[in-house]
């Protein structure tokens, strides 16, 4: 994540990562303010056993961006929402790289940190079969707490 206050957001990632028992870093790299720590990072990223990474920042910040531009492993980008426009700046940035530096943009907020740890478990679940029966658990528990019916007034 670019900044210690991104860490409320990203502990539903962390959250739902743990729930799939899948393991994971959780560094504060910024693209700006600490370039050298998101350059390392990021180049050594698949040297350490990574196989996605998750990257979340705000006002702009080009965190993703940086990320995919430095690993070949696939980067998700987790807009933060914020002060400027609610966090179309931050979505903005996310969202639009350059042809041939692709990021995995993800919805704004808690609900893009818990669909971002479900996309990369999605991801590793087409070679890791253990990963891929917890992620369909997960999804049919999910199925299974959504009522029929609508509620009795």
């Amino acid at each position: 994540m670019g900044s210690a206050s991104d860490a409320d957001t990203m502990r539903k990632c962390a959250e739902t990562l743990d729930e799939l028992d899948i393991g994971y870093e959780m560094k504060i790299c910024s693209a700006h303010r600490t370039p050298q720590r998101a350059h390392d990072f990021a180049t050594t990223a698949a040297g350490r056993g990574l196989k996605v990474i998750i990257a979340a920042a705000g006002m702009s910040a080009h965190l993703a961006g940086v990320m995919a531009a430095l690993t070949h492993l696939p980067v998700l980008g987790v807009p933060m929402e914020g002060k400027l426009a609610g966090g179309l700046d931050a979505l903005l940035a996310t969202c639009n790289m350059p042809k041939g530096i692709p990021v995995g943009t993800m919805s704004m907020g808690s609900h893009g940190a818990v669909n971002a740890a479900l996309f990369a478990a999605a991801i590793l679940a087409t070679s890791d079969k253990d990963i891929q029966g917890r992620l369909i658990a997960f999804r049919e528990k999910q199925a299974a707490a959504v009522p029929e019916e609508p509620p009795s007034a």
